[in-house]
């Protein structure tokens, strides 16, 4: 490994004959002019990286080297330098950055250039692994194991007293990617965003970024910050006065992209597994999830309402979606880790080298640590009052740690 290597590069003999075909799985969810574009995309705006190839196996051994330190579960041997690839990278680089304490490799933006080869070959001959691909569902954090506690208590508690919300769900009769209680399933294997939802009932013009998500993979829990609910304001520009609110409950979400037909603006995201996830809808031009809107009925199957990036925090950037702030995230250690350096607020800031900060960290660990039978990732949404269900969180748990979160 004796160059630098980025997004598209291809080993000789690896550059697949057909790209399109090679790229498929990525981007089946793109618009069609993008899909047969046959090229990755890469993270600054407008970026498309067609596959070159090099002669040597410079990929391959990187990829090696990803799978062994514990970076990636899903071993890619390829030698083209794709988005598992990429994920893996950008894993390592903040690995270094903030379990290490070594800011040294630089912003974790997937390239591999002397600085970040100089510590691949240290933990080479050093023999290192990552903390985090020694968690395993078999042996998680204590953490890990309190929130399936939760959800089961959560999934409980419903059952024996449903609500208004839930029961609009139950009694909805055509297909979704929103699921009735019975379905719900919390099995470790899988994996499980949560999202906690706060201040919803609350009239906003401009909402803020002020709900928690809880990443359960692989053993390890991830919290970061962003909205479950939609910002008014941003809704109203995109044509709609009547905003749409996911429904809580479960949903099965699964590896795509935001801004399908964009070239410009396109980036991966997490987007309904099927054929949309079931709202509610600002109906009485409150600018809030209130009863009266949930009595109105749920709307849907909605197959926009995606998980993506909210910039860096400072505004929220959600129409319906949810949306997950990139300025800092809580590691499994419990450690607060800021991005600020590096997260970007704008598109244009992408462009001129900053990155989705904390947004990036989600997506990687979701690529690179699902067990290779799992395509798809099961989003629990509940309010910040379900907590109370398990009191070893404490009744100010949520307001707490989105506190530290925001600094």
């Amino acid at each position: 490994m004796n160059r630098t290597l980025r997004l598209g590069d291809a080993d000789q003999g690896a550059k697949p004959k057909d790209p399109k075909a090679f790229l498929a799985p990525f981007h089946a969810m793109m618009a069609p002019g993008l899909q047969n574009k046959g090229m990755l995309r890469d993270e600054a705006n407008a970026v498309w990286r067609s596959i070159k190839e090099y002669p040597d196996t410079s990929v391959r051994q990187l990829q090696e080297f990803l799978a062994q330190a514990g970076f990636n579960r899903r071993p890619d041997p390829s030698g083209v330098f794709g988005y598992r690839t990429l994920a893996s990278l950008r894993l390592f680089q903040e690995y270094v950055r903030t379990v290490e304490k070594d800011a040294s490799i630089g912003v974790p933006d997937g390239v591999a250039g002397p600085k970040v080869r100089e510590h691949i070959k240290r933990w080479q001959d050093q023999s290192l692994k990552c903390k985090w691909g020694q968690y395993t569902v078999a042996e998680p954090t204590p953490e890990y194991v309190l929130w399936f506690s939760i959800l089961e208590k959560v999934k409980k508690h419903f059952k024996e007293a449903s609500s208004i919300a839930l029961e609009a769900v139950e009694k909805f009769q055509k297909k979704s990617d929103t699921l009735k209680i019975d379905e719900w399933d919390f099995d470790p294997n899988q994996i499980h965003l949560i999202g906690i939802r706060r201040n919803h009932d609350v009239s906003a013009a401009v909402r803020a970024n002020d709900d928690l998500f809880i990443l359960l993979l692989s053993g390890m829990v991830f919290k970061f910050w962003g909205s479950t609910d939609p910002n008014p304001k941003l809704a109203k520009a995109g044509g709609r006065k009547d905003e749409p609110y996911l429904v809580e409950g479960q949903h099965l979400y699964r590896f795509g992209w935001h801004k399908v037909s964009d070239a410009k603006a396109i980036y991966r995201a997490l987007r309904p597994a099927s054929v949309g996830v079931l709202v509610f809808r600002n109906r009485d031009a409150s600018n809030a999830l209130t009863e009266q809107n949930i009595l109105k009925g749920v709307d849907g199957p909605n197959a926009t309402i995606n998980i993506h990036w909210s910039g860096m925090g400072t505004s929220n950037w959600s129409a319906g979606c949810q949306v997950i702030a990139g300025e800092s995230y809580i590691n499994q250690a419990n450690e607060l880790i800021s991005c600020r350096a590096f997260a970007a607020s704008t598109y244009d800031q992408l462009a001129a080298g900053k990155t989705r900060g904390a947004y990036n960290v989600i997506s990687d660990l979701v690529l690179s640590y699902a067990p290779p039978e799992v395509s798809t990732m099961r989003y629990t949404l509940g309010r910040e009052a379900h907590l109370n269900i398990e009191p070893a969180l404490g009744k100010e748990f949520a307001e707490l740690t989105l506190k530290k979160l925001r600094g």
